[in-house]
């Protein structure tokens, strides 16, 4: 028999409730899409205790999150590096629209490009947003990619979930370009607000006009309902008695 996660039960409560929190979810949501009675998630919200690895996956996969966030991982490890809980997971291609859906809210993605033709490429983080189909982002004049630009670039975002295998990742081809027109420069830091990846003075802004796209959805290929494991009786998640 495994042995349940242990740690401190009130800080995983008190990410159980927040991630709630942020979803908009009630504790009786929650606890239908878990398989697990109300009064359950009610204890584990207010109480320490521990979980199965079966009951943590169903209730990281009720609040759209990895066991591993709800655990407090350490963010110094790279996604993945955990066992998955997803035995087959499926990928399905995206189509251009839903890339872009994706993408859309902006945040952390990576641009690269060659300085030289035959060099290994560069990879650098960037916090970006969309303006009018295109990626926006603000670089330090004189830096690396200021220095590329007018040029060919690559731009990725993904967002992978190492703990249920599942995820997506974006990869757009195209151009990029200095923003130098004054009345377009007025229009971007008007309506968007781009907090640089690094710190220092980047003034400098970037768009990046896409060429192509392409994306990847990764998922588990049984859900419950659809030939994977039927839920356990309410109550029984792998913790103490619910109490209401």
């Amino acid at each position: 028999m495994k042995e349940p996660h242990q740690g401190d039960g009130g800080d995983l409560g008190r990410r159980v409730a927040r991630r709630r929190a942020e979803l908009g979810l009630s504790r009786d949501q929650v606890a239908e899409s878990a398989g697990m009675d109300p009064g359950y998630v009610a204890y584990l919200e207010e109480h320490p205790g521990s979980l199965s690895r079966q009951a943590l996956y169903r209730l990281a996969q009720a609040l759209h999150t990895s066991p591993e966030q709800l655990l407090g991982a350490d963010t110094d490890t790279p996604p993945g590096h955990a066992a998955t809980a997803a035995p087959d997971p499926a990928i399905r291609p995206l189509g251009t629209r839903e890339c872009l859906e994706l993408i859309g809210p902006g945040g952390v993605g990576r641009v690269a490009f060659t300085e030289t033709a035959g060099a290994a490429p560069l990879v650098l983080p960037v916090n970006y947003t969309l303006s009018e189909g295109a990626v926006v982002f603000r670089t330090a004049a004189g830096g690396v990619i200021a220095r590329h630009t007018p040029g060919p670039m690559s731009f990725q975002v993904d967002r992978l979930d190492g703990g249920t295998s599942e995820g997506w990742s974006v990869l757009a081809t195209g151009r990029a370009e200095t923003v130098d027109d004054e009345a377009r420069l007025a229009r971007l830091r008007a309506h968007h607000t781009v907090r640089p990846w690094a710190g220092g003075e980047r003034d400098v802004w970037v768009r990046f006009e896409p060429e192509r796209i392409t994306g990847r959805r990764v998922g588990g290929r049984h859900t419950r309902g659809q030939g994977g494991a039927a839920p356990p009786p309410r109550g029984a998640a792998g913790g103490p008695t619910s109490r209401r």
